[in-house]
């Protein structure tokens, strides 16, 4: 069986990876743009969906299963001899000046702890306690600290996934792939004026997944949601053991070994590809940092990034078969939860791809659903 995998982000480098450990003789072939502004490689990934609180329970349920599987993930990539996967067990905090506030996240993540027994040990922390252990915060911040909070570079995982997959035999080419419909099915795609036939196509093209998908006439809602990003330095300070940090709103600040915090992020909706940091976005992301972490109003501003999360209009990811071509499958729309969830989600795509039973149930992210925006 031969598989065509368009996209090498964190889900597709997820399916390629778990396609490729199947014992049955699967051909993979990966076919990615390298378009700027892929989210992958922009976002600053938090594993921690244990203090969210979403909209729709759905949400939340795969990324719940998402956080649960990384573990297992990350134990199977350094069996295989992988060290730079960028993935550390780092804690989290949720950090507010209102005990009211805290009373109620914790009530909430005690509830999720009885549920999921990833989301580690729930510690309540003072002002002072908080503050020692990221040390920029405001002295007013108290904060409640869960072990089970996760940190991971999305470039250093993909990039994993992706050599694991090419020593099992998947093969990753650069271009544009446009899909060929024939009969009702797939019958390949065409890259750069190649033709490669293929018996299925998993579409995890991020934001750009409509423009892989209109030769085969299927719309499918996703548009690119723009984040900037800032990552400062704090020069001969170890930030290696910093937790993430989780306040209000929906900002956050994480830490590196290497000295650097990252803030982010702005969520801008209807901005298309537009690759441009501007001062609206710096003023935004800056002013929150330093409003929750004074602390780094003197730290060295080292790089911004900029990437087009894809996202649906109800928020909800998109992940299933095409019943009008039903070899191809969609594993998208994962937004700012792409890193929490994408690795889950490139396992359930390949086990649609060759047929299998999936592990949960996917019909509240049909591909193909009927959406309204929120």
């Amino acid at each position: 069986m031969k598989i065509i995998v368009i996209g090498a982000g964190i889900v597709g480098s997820s399916v390629a990876y778990h396609l490729t450990k199947k014992e049955a003789e699967v051909e993979v072939i990966v076919v990615d743009h390298g378009h700027e502004g892929q989210a992958t490689a922009a976002g600053a990934g938090i594993v921690c969906p244990w203090f969210s609180v979403p909209d729709n329970p759905d949400i939340y349920r795969l990324a719940k299963a998402g956080a649960c599987y990384y573990p297992n993930l990350i134990s199977e990539l350094k069996k295989m001899g992988e060290t730079e996967i960028g993935y550390k067990l780092v804690g989290a905090i949720k950090v507010s000046a209102d005990p009211e506030e805290l009373d109620v996240m914790e009530k909430l993540v005690r509830v999720r702890l009885s549920e999921t027994s990833e989301v580690g040990e729930i510690t309540r922390l003072s002002g002072e306690e908080t503050k020692r252990l990221f040390p920029p915060l405001r002295e007013d911040l108290q904060g409640i600290h869960v072990t089970g909070g996760a940190r991971v570079d999305g470039q250093l995982l993909k990039d994993a996934l992706l050599r694991v997959a090419e020593k099992q035999g998947a093969k990753v080419q650069h271009g544009d792939a446009r899909l060929k419909v024939g009969d009702g099915q797939v019958a390949g795609v065409h890259v750069e004026g190649e033709f490669i036939v293929g018996d299925a196509v998993v579409v995890t093209a991020g934001a750009w997944a409509k423009e892989s998908l209109y030769t085969a006439d299927v719309n499918v809602p996703v548009e690119p949601q723009k984040g900037q990003i800032v990552h400062l330095e704090l020069p001969d300070v170890d930030t290696s053991e910093w937790p993430v940090v989780l306040p209000e709103s929906s900002h956050y600040l994480l830490a590196f070994d290497d000295s650097r915090v990252v803030a982010g992020a702005t969520r801008e909706r209807g901005s298309g590809f537009d690759y441009r940091v501007t001062a609206r976005g710096m003023d935004e992301v800056l002013r929150e940092a330093l409003t929750v972490a004074p602390g780094l109003k003197d730290a060295t501003l080292k790089d911004v990034r900029i990437g087009f999360r894809p996202v649906s209009p109800d928020l909800l990811p998109l992940i299933g078969e095409v019943p009008s071509v039903p070899n191809i499958v969609v594993a998208n729309g994962l937004g700012s939860l792409g890193l929490t969830m994408g690795p889950y989600v490139g396992k359930l795509a390949s086990q649609l791809a060759l047929g299998e039973s999936v592990d949960m149930d996917l019909e509240a992210y049909s591909p193909v659903r009927k959406v309204e925006e929120k």
